[in-house]
C-alpha cells in the first residue's frame, strides 16, 4: 500500500504560521517525522496571499532532504505547476472531481509531469452522493473524461470521500462499498485512495487512533491501494504493513486480519471469533460495529 503523510497542512494554525514565515527548521522536523511515508502531502489550500510560492519552496526542501515523493494538494493550479516544475521526484496531484474545467487544467498537469492523479467522487453541481452507487457513477464519468484526455488509467486514484462517523456514521460503510465497487468495475483498472483521518474528525482525541486503525483494516480488505494518514501514528503504520504482508504477531493482529478478510469475502462481523475477555479486542470489535453502522456512535463508546 502507498502511504502518504498528512502532517503538512494549513488547517493546523502552527503549520500555517510556519509556512508563512518560511520556517525551514520547522518544516524539516515535519519532513523527518514522515520518513516512513512514500509521499508527503503538501496541503496548502488555495495557496494565496502569504502562501504564494510556498509549494516550490517546500518542494525544494523535500527534494534536498528526503527520499519521499510529494502529493501536491492545492486548489490553485498555477501554484501547483510551480511546485511540479521544481520537484524531480515521484508525485501525486490532489485533486480533481467531476468538474470539466478542473479536469482540463489539473489533468493537463498530470500528463505533463507524469503524476498520479487523485479524483474525488463528487461533482461540482451536486457535491458528494449519499450512497456508493452515486459515487461510482461519478467515478465512471471522471474516468471517461480522463481517458479521453489521455490520462493513464494506472495513474488514476479514486477517493470515495470518507465523512466523519460522529456526523453521519452511515457514510463509513458507503465509502468501503465504493472502494469495492470501483476495484471490481473498471476495465482497464484504476486505484483507490482515502484520507483516513477524515473518518475520526470531530471525535475525541483519544479515540481517533483506534477508529483510524480499525477503518484502515476494513478499507484494506475492500482493496484500498493508498492512504493519506497521520505519519506519526507508528501503530497504524505497523498494522497496515502487517496486513500487507499477512504477518500477524499477536491475537490482536489476527483480529485486524480477520476484519480485513471479512470485507474481502463479504463476511459477517458476528462470525468473527475473538477473546471477549481481552479489553483491546473488545474495543476493536465495538469500533468495527460502529464503522459498519451496526451500532450507534457516541463519544463514550469504548467504555465497556
Amino acid at each position: 500500500m502507498i502511504l502518504i503523510g498528512e502532517n503538512i497542512h494549513v488547517i493546523s494554525k502552527i503549520v500555517r504560521e510556519a509556512l508563512i514565515k518560511r520556517d525551514e527548521n520547522f518544516v524539516l522536523d515535519l519532513i523527518n517525522a514522515q520518513n516512513k511515508m512514500d509521499y508527503i502531502d503538501l496541503n496548502v489550500g488555495p495557496a494565496k496571499s502569504d502562501l504564494i510560492d510556498v509549494l516550490p519552496w517546500l518542494a525544494k526542501i523535500i527534494q534536498n532532504n528526503s527520499e519521499c515523493g510529494i502529493s501536491f494538494d492545492t486548489t490553485n493550479s498555477e501554484e501547483m505547476k510551480k511546485g511540479l516544475e521544481i520537484f524531480g521526484g515521484k508525485t501525486f496531484i490532489n485533486s480533481i472531481s467531476l468538474d470539466d474545467d478542473r479536469i482540463e487544467k489539473i489533468g493537463g498537469l498530470a500528463i505533463e509531469y507524469g503524476s498520479n492523479l487523485i479524483a474525488l467522487t463528487l461533482s461540482k453541481e451536486n457535491g458528494i452522493p449519499k450512497d456508493a452507487d452515486g459515487r461510482l457513477e461519478i467515478a465512471f464519468n471522471i474516468y471517461e473524461k480522463c481517458l479521453e484526455k489521455g490520462i493513464d488509467n494506472e495513474k488514476l486514484f479514486f477517493d470515495p470521500l470518507i465523512l466523519p462517523i460522529c456526523v453521519d456514521q452511515s457514510q463509513g460503510i458507503e465509502a468501503i462499498n465504493t472502494i469495492k465497487m470501483i476495484k471490481e468495475s473498471f476495465d482497464p483498472p484504476v486505484k483507490t485512495v482515502i484520507g483516513l483521518s477524515n473518518v475520526s474528525n470531530g471525535c475525541p482525541k483519544d479515540l481517533r487512533p483506534l477508529i483510524n486503525r480499525v477503518y484502515a483494516s476494513l478499507a484494506f480488505g475492500a482493496g484500498l491501494d493508498a492512504a493519506i494518514i497521520d505519519a506519526k501514528d507508528d501503530e497504524l503504520i505497523r498494522i497496515l504493513k502487517m496486513l500487507e504482508m499477512n504477518s500477524p504477531k499477536s491475537q490482536l493482529d489476527k483480529l485486524y486480519v480477520n476484519l480485513s478478510d471479512m470485507i474481502s469475502n463479504f463476511g459477517e462481523l458476528d462470525d468473527i471469533e475473538f477473546d471477549k475477555e481481552d479489553l483491546e479486542q473488545l474495543k476493536v470489535i465495538k469500533t468495527a460495529r460502529i464503522l459498519l453502522n451496526n451500532e450507534i456512535y457516541s463519544h463514550s463508546f469504548t467504555q465497556i
